[in-house]
């Protein structure tokens, strides 16, 4: 048995393995910019109620992970990439110490360790938790309500513990990405209820109030938005986002058809030890030992009791939410990841039981303590030698591949250092995290000052450009075009009033 030290060190071991090497050595892809720019706005203009990208709000998600950026950059005083990632990088941290300690008494000492372990060193939270992405942070806020609501309902604790802490965690997750973990979060919640035969004990008032305070941490953000917006407005985009995924806007039937196989990938390496769960599994108990069981679980709470069901009730709980979400048509296969945090749980808990056997269909061999002991020890060691050696071997070749960072470099080459750099409507342009100059965004190009000197615009806004009369009697003239590697271009206008 390892102490709670010991438990604490090997994570953060494995943690800083995994999560800090090279973590700020490649320039921002994907949708981070969309998480970076709006934290950038909000730090300049002091509005943290409205994200927005560009010159126009950005209402798509919630702003949780902007304003964690934002709060990072002020921090540590600089904008990087290694200071926007580090909040995705301390979320993950979190669950890991969450595990081996909330849960350290449901799933024993050494059974919330590899929980930890496995939570870490999944290529899911891998890939995710190494970027400024939403996933992250919602996954990781989602997987600390899970922990914290099944211990504490584990270890019979107070109610009003176990009903309305980890909705706070729900509350933030809804500012994180939105609601759709509540239908995750429930659907394991009824199934551990109704397979310990204590569903009905989700009607209650700690619940109730639970939901209060999840609900008010979300309209404390939500109802201010719809005052400077309009609701209308608010509302067209938040349906269009949801009707769109239901729909299938955008649907690709070889992208759908390999959700359910990608998901699953999250899940790797550890997904290799799914088989164990059916031969540990026993033959299906009676009804009338099911309800003595649970009379003795009343009666005896310290014994397990209903803990014995919880294994099953997850491993379902988890498999159909994960198929459901992935058939429907726009679904994305890391809309399932939050799923990850109760695979941890189940793994962990299996892993570390006294007795476990592979199925027979796999031979129905034991597999001894012993042995799975060196499997987890070997799966991690082996993963965090892979990213270290990703961030040793690989990354500075994909460094001398950077295209976002040159971008930025060509326009600074032709406007500056002492000018503005006026944005015109220009959408989302992750190079503009990088340029140096000071940035001001107008919506239209007659928006432009007689002063501005430079200005980019999107070949939407070019005629427009090329025929402003506000600086007249000089006109501008386009110094730079530029075609991004997404195969946008934008254009640099430079105003000679000499």
């Amino acid at each position: 048995m390892i102490s709670r030290f010991q438990a604490l060190l090997i994570v953060l071991l494995v943690w800083a393995a995994i999560y800090l090497p090279a973590l700020g050595s490649l320039e921002i892809k994907g949708e981070e910019g969309r998480r970076i720019l709006p934290a950038v706005r909000m730090i300049e203009t002091g509005d943290y109620i409205v994200p927005k990208v560009g010159s126009e709000p950005y209402l798509r998600k919630p702003p949780l992970i902007n304003w964690l950026v934002a709060g990072s950059f002020k921090i540590f005083g600089q904008r990087n990439e290694w200071t926007a990632r580090l909040p995705s990088v301390f979320c993950v941290l979190a669950v890991a110490l969450v595990f081996i300690t909330v849960a350290r008494r449901s799933l024993g000492v050494t059974g919330s360790t590899v929980a930890a372990l496995i939570w870490l060193a999944s290529f899911g939270m891998i890939e995710k938790g190494r970027l400024i992405e939403i996933e992250a942070l919602y996954v990781s806020l989602f997987a600390v309500a899970f922990v914290c609501w099944l211990s504490w309902w584990q270890e019979k604790q107070s109610p009003w513990l176990t009903w309305v802490a980890p909705w706070i965690f729900l509350g933030l997750g809804w500012l994180g990405k939105g609601p759709m973990h509540l239908f995750f979060f429930y659907a394991i919640v009824i199934a551990v209820l109704w397979r310990s035969r204590e569903l009905r004990t989700i009607w209650n008032v700690p619940h109730l109030l639970g939901l209060v305070v999840m609900v008010s941490i979300f309209a404390a953000w939500a109802i201010p938005l719809v005052k400077v917006t309009g609701e209308a407005h608010v509302a067209q985009v938040w349906s269009r986002q949801f009707s769109g995924r239901l729909a299938g806007e955008g649907f690709n039937f070889g992208h759908w058809a390999l959700n359910i196989p990608r998901s699953l990938g999250y899940f790797l390496p550890w997904i290799v030890f799914v088989p164990l769960l059916a031969g540990k599994s026993r033959p299906e108990e009676s009804e009338q030992e099911v309800r003595s069981a649970h009379r003795f679980a009343t009666a005896n709470p310290s014994c397990g009791g209903p803990q014995a069901y919880v294994p099953r009730a997850l491993f379902w709980a988890s498999l159909i939410p994960l198929v459901i979400v992935d058939l429907i048509p726009g679904s994305l296969p890391r809309y399932a990841m939050p799923l990850l945090a109760p695979f941890a749980w189940l793994l962990g808990s299996t892993l570390t039981a006294e007795k476990v056997a592979w199925p027979r269909w796999l031979g129905g061999k034991t597999f001894s303590l012993k042995h799975r002991q060196r499997a987890i020890a070997l799966l991690t060691i082996v993963t965090c030698a892979a990213v270290c050696i990703y961030a040793v071997a690989i990354v500075p070749h994909l460094q001398a591949r950077q295209k976002v960072k040159t971008i930025a470099a060509r326009i600074e080459a032709v406007v500056p250092e002492s000018e503005r750099l006026y944005a015109v409507d220009p959408d989302y342009q992750p190079f503009l995290f990088y340029v140096r100059r000071p940035i001001v965004y107008v919506s239209r190009v007659v928006d432009l000052p007689g002063d501005a000197s430079y200005f980019l615009v999107q070949p939407d806004n070019e005629s427009s450009a090329e025929t402003a009369r506000q600086w007249q009697p000089a006109l501008p003239r386009r110094v730079l075009s530029i075609q991004d590697y997404r195969g946008r271009k934008v254009s640099v206008f430079a105003v000679d009033k000499r």
